[in-house]
């Protein structure tokens, strides 16, 4: 029987939404702190928590992750009085599964909660435990998030938009998809757009016949037709050229195109994935990408997290590449150092997965016959950037041009500028107030004589 829990402060709507929840046919428990809702809901196989936002502990919103991360990995419904239109938006980008205002009416409770359950007892149908992860390492919370969409998009024929920075393994989680799928046994033929020259995109995507143009000496099937049957991943495709979009958006359309230089049409059946480190919604509002293929390859969307707020996946990762290129390179086996964690873990890693790939590769091949990596074994820039970053900056004078141009001081010099103005204001107005008595002004401000004096001549009053 599908179980909800209901953590809110207010105990009467708890036991309101109790039994509103059981004549749904629902089993039902209650919270009345953050504290007692995480220990019942890490404790108890949930399928819905219904989470208010301000708690005596703390704000439910915050406490949203830890919830998700139980054993159950419940949907969450989060629960406010509070008409705040950025809070709800916080609470969908977090994962929530939908807002709603206090007080809840019972229809409009019931059906968020039913949808809810309906989901998630139909997710933990599709969600295989033999996932094929086609090369893809991590435990953190985020990745295994991007993994349950991995799960849903493969059980799909539906497009899917993979986005993240440079680096992050878009196409290894197309390939997981791919290899997840019905298709799993037909081709998975990658396009980069951003390495195809403009005038030659329309050629290798739909091919061409022989004598077509010049230099086409023979006939080329092209990309499309070699995913028939298959999956396409065309990857960076924000820098597909505008008059080739609007060919390919027909071919989604019907799954027909016709060659460069041909007379007839030519069916493709594939299923479509794409991946892209631009804003492609605001690229379709500017003009710079067709609004209407857009909207038809996101279907699905999975937005991969920045190497950086992957929690303990770094150390996994380093591990494994260095395991992986020891074998590669007939290496001995070598071991990475606690400091020389510490240091990745210190990193920023703009290049994400990619450049700790090229970072471990580096240690190895400066360590040499060293049986163990530590930090100096790291690239030069990762060096200095965790040098300069454990070094505290000293304060500039005032004026004095800040390290990317300009005259920005820095922040601890504007607030004793403040408070320095602060106080010269404060002391005229307390002097001028008094006539100049001293013991008055000392009895005002509750400031002893000596102190008074001293902030005098600091700030250059008699």
């Amino acid at each position: 029987m599908p179980r909800v829990l209901i953590v809110d402060d207010d105990s009467l709507l708890c036991d309101a939404l109790a039994v509103a929840v059981r004549q749904m046919g629902f089993e039902a428990d209650t919270a009345g702190t953050l504290q007692e809702g995480l220990k019942k809901a890490r404790t108890g196989d949930f399928d819905v928590v219904v989470l208010d936002v301000r708690m005596p502990d703390g704000s439910g919103l915050d406490s949203l992750p830890r919830f998700q991360e139980c054993p159950s990995g419940p949907e969450v419904i989060i629960l406010t009085g509070l008409g705040d239109p950025d809070g709800a938006e916080l609470a969908i980008r977090c994962g929530a599964w939908s807002y709603i205002a206090k007080p809840p009416t019972l229809s409009t409770i019931r059906l968020p909660i039913q949808r809810a359950v309906d989901h998630h007892r139909g997710k933990r149908k599709i969600l295989p435990l033999g996932l094929k992860r086609s090369g893809i390492i991590g435990e953190s919370r985020a990745m295994h998030a991007c993994l349950d969409l991995v799960a849903q998009a493969a059980a799909t024929e539906a497009a899917v938009l993979i986005t993240g920075q440079t680096g992050t393994g878009k196409e290894l989680f197309a390939r997981a998809i791919h290899d997840n799928s019905s298709r799993a046994e037909e081709p998975f033929v990658v396009v980069d757009c951003a390495a195809l020259p403009e005038k030659l995109v329309e050629s290798e995507l739909f091919g061409y016949e022989r004598g077509a143009f010049t230099g086409a000496d023979r006939r080329f099937e092209g990309m499309v037709r070699q995913a028939h049957r298959g999956t396409l991943f065309l990857d960076e495709i924000g820098e597909l050229p505008l008059a080739v979009q609007k060919a390919f958006l027909r071919v989604l359309q019907d799954g027909r195109y016709r060659p460069v230089g041909g007379v007839k049409e030519v069916r493709s059946d594939f299923r479509l994935l794409v991946a892209t480190n631009r804003d492609l919604e605001a690229m379709s509002a500017s003009g710079e990408f067709r609004q209407d293929l857009f909207f038809r390859i996101q279907t699905m969307t999975i937005n991969l997290p920045r190497l950086k707020g992957r929690d303990g996946d770094i150390a996994l990762l380093c591990r494994h590449f260095v395991a992986r290129q020891c074998h590669l390179l007939g290496l001995p086996a070598r071991r990475a150092s606690t400091d020389y964690l510490e240091a990745l873990e210190a990193y920023g890693w703009p290049g994400n997965v990619r450049e700790l790939i090229h970072a471990v590769e580096h240690s190895l091949a400066t360590a040499m016959n060293d049986p163990v990596l530590v930090a100096a074994h790291l690239p030069t820039n990762i060096r200095v950037s965790l040098a300069r970053s454990s070094v505290p900056e000293r304060a500039r004078p005032a004026g004095a041009a800040a390290p990317g141009g300009g005259s920005v001081p820095p922040l601890r010099q504007v607030r004793l500028e403040a408070v320095a103005e602060v106080e010269s204001r404060y002391l005229r107005e307390l002097m001028a107030a008094c006539g100049g008595d001293v013991p008055k002004a000392c009895r005002l401000s509750g400031l002893s004589r000596a102190r008074l004096y001293a902030l005098l001549k600091a700030r250059g009053l008699s």
